[in-house]
């Protein structure tokens, strides 16, 4: 190890952080929360335990997610939250890493600076970016330098990604704030409607995960859930089946749908052809919501499949692109767009 950091690949989610250090794969898997004492200003937990504390602090202390809708949202708490992470899995060393972090493909040059910044603060050298699905083909295992087309569809906690690649660059994408989070919501608002109970973010959480559906299932399931009453003020217990679901994901998932259905109507004719072929890959956490896959190649009579470890796509892609640092110009900041700048 020595002198010479290693470099690192983030995968810095609205939902969890990737940290992937060269020569050791994924080291660290954490959510995407902060939790401080307000009086003090002091960072007390980063990661899994600020998770806990979510929905759940006394008064002086708060819990918070840095990360919006795939975009820095609190810049000071990004930044001390990177810090954090990658002071964890950082040994001594006198010279600073090069990190390489991804972004979502919509992201503009003011939320890009915001990034680069964020990482320099937090004790990188040089800070790269890579857009979330061109890094999630390369974990994917696709061979993005061919002249030969490939879909992504990358659904984070905070966006979908939906990116056409070939010859190692972005030819059509769309990058939508209709991701994770807001199929948690519309759990959220479902069972508020529907049973006129409260359920908090975390119980809609695990209501998507165990019995979330966009697809009907061969069998239906349901899970038994808590929650506050409306009408009374008081807790209680009820059940919500699969079929539920459906119901309750119905306006997310149209949306991915619609925009994955746009990316499609843009792209040049030889690339849609290549894509009928290779099929359409997707990764990230949203994609793991059952029946997924089902959903987007009955609307699209397109062959769609989830990649296998579909959460950590994307760090590894991350980590395998510093392998390209090497071959950079040294003006290059963006690893998917570096052909428009050199």
């Amino acid at each position: 190890m020595g002198l010479f950091g290693k470099d690192i690949g983030i995968d810095l989610g609205t939902a969890s952080v990737l940290v992937f250090v060269k020569g050791k794969g994924v080291v660290l898997r954490e959510p995407s929360v902060v939790a401080l004492d307000k009086n003090t200003g002091k960072l007390l937990k980063v990661g899994a335990e600020a998770q806990q504390m979510l929905g759940r602090t006394p008064g002086n202390i708060i819990a918070i997610r840095p990360l919006r809708e795939g975009v820095i949202s609190d810049y000071d708490m990004t930044e001390r939250m990177l810090k954090e992470f990658i002071r964890k899995v950082s040994t001594f060393s006198l010279i600073k890493p090069r990190v390489v972090i991804c972004v979502p493909s919509g992201i503009t040059e003011v939320e890009e600076r915001a990034v680069i910044d964020a990482g320099i603060q937090a004790g990188a050298r040089r800070v790269y970016l890579i857009e979330e699905p061109v890094a999630a083909a390369i974990g994917a295992g696709i061979d993005i330098a061919k002249p030969d087309g490939h879909m992504v569809v990358d659904i984070g906690g905070g966006t979908a990604d939906i990116a056409v690649i070939s010859l190692s660059g972005v030819v059509e994408s769309a990058s939508i704030k209709v991701a994770g989070d807001q199929f948690n919501e519309a759990v959220v608002k479902y069972i508020r409607r529907k049973h006129n109970v409260l359920i908090g973010e975390r119980t809609a959480e695990d209501l998507k995960i165990s019995i979330g559906c966009v697809f009907p299932r061969p069998e239906e399931v349901t899970m038994e859930i808590k929650g506050r009453c409306l009408m009374t003020g008081l807790p209680r217990v009820f059940s919500v089946s699969s079929s539920e679901m459906i119901e309750a994901f119905e306006e997310p998932a149209q949306r991915i749908l619609e925009a994955i259905h746009s990316v499609l109507e843009r792209t040049p004719p030889e690339l849609v052809a290549d894509i009928s072929t290779n099929g359409i890959v997707m990764t990230g956490g949203g994609s793991l919501v059952w029946g997924f896959d089902k959903l987007i190649e009955s609307h699209t009579g397109i062959e769609t499949h989830v990649a296998d470890d579909a959460i950590s796509c994307v760090a590894y892609g991350c980590g395998k692109s510093l392998d390209m640092l090497n071959d950079m110009q040294d003006g290059t900041m963006n690893l998917s767009r570096r052909r428009q700048m050199n």
